[in-house]
């Protein structure tokens, strides 16, 4: 059963996610919603204390968040505990003010209206790392990432 499907039956605060964007917003999107998106949509309204609001969403959604996705933003003060794989939803995508497709293997079509960009990011196990600690250097870059585009917005 898709997360629309069972809004009734889910809790309020996971309600959140289907409450249309007002003010300044942004949608991340990545393949399966499972960490980056999640990560970069989380570090956005941390970055912000609020004033952004960041929606994730997945191509491919996932079955779960990525649980060294949810340790790693944890340690920088965000919360993703409520975190849930989402597939895009068109309403949200029409009112946001920017979307950001995350790595390489999500590829939505979107109007050319809609203000799109796409972060390449590293991948640290080209370089050894594993684990945590490959998690860790991706919530670095997308956190850089984050608080530019951030000051950006709040321009």
């Amino acid at each position: 059963m898709s997360p629309q499907s069972s809004l009734h039956r889910l809790p309020i605060n996971r309600q959140r996610w289907f409450n249309y964007p007002m003010g300044t917003s942004v949608l991340f999107i990545c393949s399966r919603n499972a960490g980056k998106s999640q990560m970069a949509a989380s570090l956005m309204e941390h970055f912000s204390a609020g004033r952004i609001t960041g929606y994730s969403a997945g191509t491919k959604p996932g079955e779960a968040v990525n649980p060294e996705s949810l340790e790693v933003i944890a340690e920088t003060g965000a919360d993703m505990s409520e975190a849930f794989p989402k597939p895009i939803d068109p309403d949200i995508v029409a009112q946001v003010d920017r979307v950001v497709i995350l790595g390489s293997e999500a590829h939505p079509v979107f109007d050319a209206s809609v203000r799109t960009e796409r972060w390449l990011l590293s991948e640290p196990s080209d370089e050894g790392y594993t684990g945590i600690e490959r998690m860790r250097r991706i919530r670095d870059e997308i956190a850089e990432r984050v608080r530019s585009l951030s000051f950006e917005l709040e321009k």
